[in-house]
């Protein structure tokens, strides 16, 4: 897997147009990792939500905060417009970036 190591914020979701969840990371690939194999409680572990469907890359983690803060007031309608504005049939991104299929 290439490395991605810079401040990235992103949104997961349980399934088309299931559960979403916002966040943000200095590593992507390492906090894909944590949720793919539930190493971390919470939000995400608890509704299933590990499919990576938008992510963007900022220049510093104060961005990247802000813009997740700002996106996790969205209206939900909102969130699902900006995923599929690069990702219309809910593709799991993280394929493209090394992991393996999850099962459905």
């Amino acid at each position: 897997m290439p490395p991605i190591r810079q401040p990235c914020v992103y949104i997961l979701a349980s399934k088309r147009n299931g559960t979403l969840y916002t966040g943000v990371t200095s590593d992507l690939i390492k906090r894909l990792h944590e949720h793919r194999t539930n190493a971390v409680p919470g939000f995400a572990l608890k509704y299933n939500v590990k499919l990576l469907m938008w992510f963007e890359t900022h220049d510093t983690m104060e961005e990247a905060i802000i813009r997740e803060k700002r996106i996790k007031e969205w209206k939900r309608q909102w969130k699902i417009q900006l995923i599929e504005e690069r990702n219309p049939h809910w593709s799991d991104l993280a394929i493209t970036l090394g992991f393996t299929r999850l099962p459905d």
